[in-house]
């Protein structure tokens, strides 16, 4: 395990630490509402080269930003009342794709993760995020 401390003025440099340290494309988004998973998203799609306008897929689940590094997509299963809803946008042909896959949420569907991810849990504590970057 991997751990960042880290300010919202340092973001930059954590997202670009993540994206040099990743062994895989699929990145899993642990931690509690407003603890700053879609800001770290939002960053590490600018840094892959995406220029479109990043914002939490709350309400459609997942949102599709093109990039220099090909489509990103980002998932947030925040509202879903049933995983078998994933099922439902395809879920498993965004996760065979090959492309790069931010999931917020993904505790919501245990059944569909892929395999071959890393973990991201962000703790927020006296104003200092604290990053735990883990392999399955």
């Amino acid at each position: 395990m991997t751990t960042y401390t880290y300010t919202l003025t340092e973001l930059p440099e954590i997202a670009h630490k993540i994206l040099q340290s990743c062994t895989s494309k699929t990145l899993l988004f642990y931690g509690p509402m407003g603890v700053g998973k879609t800001t770290l998203i939002k960053e590490l799609t600018y840094q892959l080269g995406s220029m479109d306008n990043v914002s939490s897929p709350t309400f459609s689940l997942v949102n599709e930003y093109a990039s220099k590094a090909g489509p990103i997509y980002h998932f947030d299963f925040y509202r879903i009342r049933d995983e078998e809803e994933a099922l439902d946008i395809g879920i498993e042909e965004y996760f065979d794709s090959g492309n790069w896959l931010f999931v917020e949420w993904p505790d919501k569907i245990p059944n569909f993760l892929p395999s071959d991810y890393q973990k991201i849990l962000i703790e927020r504590k006296d104003g200092i995020n604290h990053l735990h970057l883990t392999a399955p």
